[in-house]
């Protein structure tokens, strides 16, 4: 299955994109299915057909399924009140009831995660189009499942679960009480699930296609995204540039704009695989203007981003680990090397990334950001790295 996430900067139009992107490789053969996390229904309201918590049929070939926060958030919290049940008790704490609970910030966001989780396992569609929040949230939403898994495994070592027959003994040796079975069974579920959503997101066919309205805004606004999604390791499908003018008189008052917007699209087409919707005089609502944008299904050609080693120890003594991060800025570009990790800091956005096998018997030597491309240089360390005999 192909996976296609779709985002770009508020108020670009990435819902209608989403749905005319679904629609249009519908149209062509292609089972797909469409995702929103928005809490009211502007997925409904461009397809011309409302969506809900269940998956509906929209067209023929197109399923459109917007997750209810509100259901899985009682669900959970629900399972965690009868695992917790002891605890509760023993604090004197009052349950919650279902009807009381309502979803805190962010539940749409990770109902949507569960939701791409679920669809990728169903095996039930060859496209998935998902429509995802904001750049920046949507960023932040992509790096979840990473970053929670690695600090269960930091608070929750797996390797622990191995020795729990001494846990009583090892509790009255310490004088604190050990976490109950009950805390690592949740912990090993928690990681399954985060781990079949990290592979949805890291898969080769999964891509993003971006969204902005071509103009100053919208050049600022893919410039960060575009970083974002390089140190996240993502493959930039295309861009969608939205609300296109037609050509105007050079004596109109539409020639201001059509130029402003002709200028963006040239820096874009230097970098990006371009696909204009025209501007339709009002918002698209139903399949027939979302068809009038000719928006184009998913491109199969887009390719993996790679991070390669470079060996380079004949010549130089060293290996280069290579990470593209078009935009970014030298004054804003931090590295710190932790262990096996490498903290790589790249603008407002921030990953903690396992280093490549032969890296980790090596020194870091310094590194180089060049036309977009930070090169890492790494020394083997004599102590750790094999000797010729």
């Amino acid at each position: 299955m192909r996976t296609l996430l779709i985002t770009g900067p508020g108020g670009s139009g990435r819902t209608t994109v989403a749905a005319a992107t679904a629609l249009t490789a519908a149209r062509e053969g292609t089972p797909t299915l469409v995702l929103s996390a928005d809490r009211t229904d502007t997925l409904g309201a461009a397809l011309g057909t409302a969506t809900g918590a269940e998956p509906v049929r929209v067209a023929p070939g197109l399923t459109a399924w917007r997750p209810d926060a509100t259901a899985g958030f009682r669900a959970d919290l629900a399972a965690f009140q009868d695992r917790a049940a002891g605890v509760l008790d023993l604090l004197g704490a009052a349950r919650l009831d279902a009807e009381e609970v309502t979803p805190l910030p962010g539940a749409e966001e990770l109902a949507l995660l569960r939701a791409l989780r679920d669809a990728a396992l169903s095996e039930r569609f060859e496209l998935l189009v998902v429509d995802l929040p904001p750049a920046p949230q949507a960023l932040a939403l992509l790096a979840l499942p990473a970053e929670l898994r690695r600090y269960l495994r930091r608070l929750l070592p797996p390797e622990r679960q191995a020795a729990r027959a001494l846990r009583p003994v090892l509790g009255r040796l310490a004088g604190v009480p050990m976490p109950a079975e009950w805390l690592y069974e949740t912990a090993a579920r928690w990681d399954v699930e985060l781990a079949a959503v990290e592979a949805v997101v890291a898969d080769p066919g999964t891509a993003v296609r971006l969204v902005a309205e071509p103009g100053p805004a919208g050049l600022d606004a893919v410039q960060v995204a575009a970083l974002g999604l390089a140190v996240r390791a993502l493959p930039v499908e295309s861009l969608v540039a939205t609300r296109v003018l037609p050509e105007a008189p050079a004596d109109s008052w539409l020639a201001g704009p059509v130029a402003q917007q002709r200028k963006a699209l040239e820096e874009w087409r230097q970098t990006y695989a371009v696909r204009p919707a025209a501007h339709l005089g009002r918002d698209p609502r139903g399949r027939d203007d979302l068809a009038a944008l000719a928006v184009p299904a998913a491109d199969p050609a887009s390719a993996p981003v790679e991070w390669p080693v470079t060996d380079r120890l004949a010549e130089d003594g060293v290996l280069v680990w290579c990470i593209p991060l078009p935009g970014a800025v030298r004054e804003e570009l931090d590295l710190v090397r932790r262990g096996d990790e490498l903290v790589l800091t790249a603008g407002p956005f921030r990953r903690i990334v396992p280093l490549p096998s032969a890296l980790r018997r090596c020194t870091v030597d310094g590194a180089a950001l060049r036309d977009g491309e930070l090169r890492i240089r790494f020394a083997p360390d004599p102590a750790l790295w094999p000797r010729e005999r």
